[in-house]
């Protein structure tokens, strides 16, 4: 018997090295049937991003990003650290430096803003319905 609190997550690992890749490495995450997928933040995905927001839409694969930017290019859900807060973070950090502050000095400096984004309208598209308390707890809805 499960307990209701704990889930099993199984994690499987693609690699996409180049954007012609990325069809059919997302046809074959799609042949694994999973509950949902989560992209991991990296460079070529930023750059291919809508050609990967509809692959997974082709494929109907319930997505987590992690920026609002891929959410409003229509991907389902983001969570993660919010980028104002960081390039604030980093400015706060250039200043001290730029007024002597020795970087070795600094003390390192973690996230504390987290944004959780839902697109409701890739909900509607993949059959999916979001909870009113997951709702609730949503920094951005995109409707």
């Amino acid at each position: 018997m499960i307990d209701k609190g704990f889930a099993l997550v199984a994690a499987l690992a693609f690699e996409v090295s180049a954007p012609e890749q990325i069809e059919s490495v997302i046809a074959t995450v799609a042949k694994a049937r999973p509950d949902a997928f989560v992209a991991a933040g990296d460079p070529l995905f930023w750059i291919t991003r809508q050609r990967l927001i509809e692959a997974v839409a082709r494929h109907r694969l319930p997505t987590m990003w992690e920026y609002r930017t891929w959410v409003d290019a229509g991907g389902l859900m983001s969570y993660g650290a919010n980028p104002d807060d960081l390039y604030r973070r980093a400015a706060t950090y250039a200043d001290r430096i730029l007024k002597g502050t020795k970087p070795t000095d600094l003390p390192i400096d973690q996230a504390t803003k987290f944004d959780l984004t839902i697109n409701l309208k890739t909900a509607r598209t993949l059959d999916i319905t979001i909870s009113p308390p997951v709702l609730l707890r949503a920094d951005h809805v995109v409707q």
